[in-house]
C-alpha cells in the first residue's frame, strides 16, 4: 500500500466515466490509477466506483473476476466513493434493478436505480452537502438514483433542493464509503473528489 503524501486511489475501469475521475483524483493530489485487474486493486489505498451502467459493471466485474475482490477489499475497509452507478454498486439494498442484479455492498442503504428517470430526463441542480455549508455543489444528474432508506449508521450529507424531486437524498456517507447519486466529475467542482481524497489520506497516514 502507498503510505506516502499522495494516496494511491484506483478508478474501477471496468465502464463509465472513467478519465474523468482519473484527471480530477489526479488534480486533487492522488497518485491515480485504472483498475481491472485483482492485482491493480491490491496495490491501492482507495477505489472509486464511476458512473456509467450499473448491470455492465456487475457482469464484467464478474468476467474480469473482480467481484470477490472487491467485496473482500471493502469488508476489510478499503475506502470507496461512487458516483451515480457507483452508489448503486455499493448499495446493499437496490430497488427496480433487473432479475438477478447483485452489487458489492457496504453502505447500508436502499437505492432507487433509474429514479430520476431515463436519459432524456438527465438534469442539472444545486445540491447543499453538508461538509460543504453555505456554497451549493451544481450537481449533474444522468439516468441517476436516489436513496429510499438509509441504516442508522449512514449520514446523508445531501439532498434535492428544489422541484418534484425536492428532499430526496443523493448523497450518504458511512464509515469510509462515500456516495453521490450525480457526477462530480463531469462539473469542473472537485470539492467532492478532494474532500474523498484527504479523507483516504488520513486513514493511510501511519500505516506499515
Amino acid at each position: 500500500m502507498s503510505t506516502g503524501r499522495r494516496p494511491r486511489v484506483g478508478v474501477l475501469a471496468l465502464q463509465g466515466d472513467v478519465r474523468e475521475h482519473l484527471a480530477a483524483l489526479d488534480a486533487v493530489g492522488a497518485d491515480a490509477v485504472a483498475v481491472r485487474r485483482p492485482s491493480e486493486l491490491d496495490d491501492v489505498d482507495a477505489l472509486v466506483i464511476p458512473g456509467g451502467e450499473s448491470t455492465t459493471m456487475y457482469k464484467l466485474a464478474i468476467a474480469f473476476d473482480l467481484l470477490s475482490p472487491l467485496r473482500e477489499r471493502l469488508a476489510a475497509g478499503m475506502p470507496a466513493y461512487g458516483s451515480c452507478a457507483g452508489m448503486i454498486m455499493l448499495a446493499d439494498r437496490v430497488v427496480d434493478g433487473i432479475d438477478g442484479q447483485v452489487t458489492l455492498g457496504g453502505l447500508d442503504i436502499t437505492v432507487r436505480r433509474n429514479a430520476f428517470g431515463r436519459q432524456v430526463d438527465s438534469f442539472e441542480a444545486d445540491v447543499e452537502l453538508a461538509p460543504f455549508p453555505g456554497v451549493p455543489f451544481h450537481a449533474v444528474f444522468i439516468r441517476a438514483p436516489w436513496v429510499d432508506e438509509v441504516g442508522p449508521d449512514v449520514a446523508v450529507v445531501g439532498r434535492v433542493g428544489s422541484g418534484p424531486a425536492a428532499g430526496r437524498i443523493v448523497a450518504v456517507r458511512q464509515g469510509g464509503l462515500f456516495a453521490t447519486a450525480f457526477h462530480p466529475e463531469l462539473t469542473g467542482d472537485q470539492r467532492v473528489h478532494a474532500l474523498f481524497v484527504e479523507s483516504v489520506r488520513e486513514q493511510v497516514k501511519g500505516q506499515p
